[in-house]
């Protein structure tokens, strides 16, 4: 019996795009990209996402060739990432990851920054070691971003404003910024761009998003902040 995984973690945000990319579990799945996309919705309104290729054509360690799907699960109110059983087919899928503390009102799974994907130690034997984290994994795409519970307008010397903001954001206070991102209030990463003291947003709708600023110094400050 072959024992293929769904690992739902290299995921880039794009809304668009509708993807999610997956990278880790090496012990198990090799250090490789897995590219899922969005194949319809659920009766519950939860995207449901499946890797590509479908026709056993990844190969994946000495496991033979993974195949995986994310999938909501609402008798159990998780998320759940899902390897197949054998030849593409989720008929008694294997479960290697669930998660059930990301933000379970939305449609896209969280990533693994968001809640807790917790590895099943009972079909995976511990390879996988440990819980999803940004230090094992890679999840980008279409999924959920760190919750945002964030620190109001300044912190110390840093100061962003306008707030409300029409066209464009000011930055004071960081003199080693490296990137700029803004997640929307979903925790969905919309943008992500080289740090800049001035920040162009006047494409966004309305509405209240989080503008996260990472430094050279591996600082990261947040704020929120509302365009008009």
């Amino acid at each position: 019996m072959k024992f293929l995984y769904l690992l739902c973690l290299v995921l880039v945000c794009s809304a668009s795009a509708q993807t999610i990319t997956f990278n880790g579990c090496h012990n198990l799945f090799e250090d490789q990209n897995f590219t899922f996309n969005k194949i319809g919705v659920d009766a519950f309104n939860k995207n449901i996402y499946m890797t590509t290729p479908i026709n056993d054509q990844q190969p994946c360690s000495g496991l033979g060739n993974c195949e995986f799907k994310i999938q909501w699960n609402n008798t159990l109110t998780r998320w759940e990432f899902l390897g197949d059983e054998g030849d593409g087919t989720f008929t008694s899928p294997f479960l290697i990851y669930y998660n059930s503390t990301g933000n379970n009102s939305l449609s896209i799974p969280p990533g693994n920054n968001a809640g807790i994907w917790i590895e099943n130690t009972t079909v995976t034997n511990g390879d996988c070691n440990g819980n999803l984290t940004t230090g094992n994994s890679t999840m980008t795409g279409d999924v959920q971003g760190p919750a945002l519970g964030i620190q109001e307008v300044s912190k110390g010397k840093i100061q962003v404003f306008p707030n409300p903001v029409s066209d464009f954001i000011q930055i004071s206070g960081i003199n080693d910024g490296q990137v700029i991102q803004i997640y929307n209030i979903d925790g969905r990463l919309i943008r992500s761009e080289v740090f800049d003291s001035k920040v162009n947003v006047s494409q966004l709708t309305s509405g209240v998003y989080v503008l996260k600023i990472k430094t050279r110094g591996m600082q990261s400050h947040e704020f929120k902040f509302v365009k008009k």
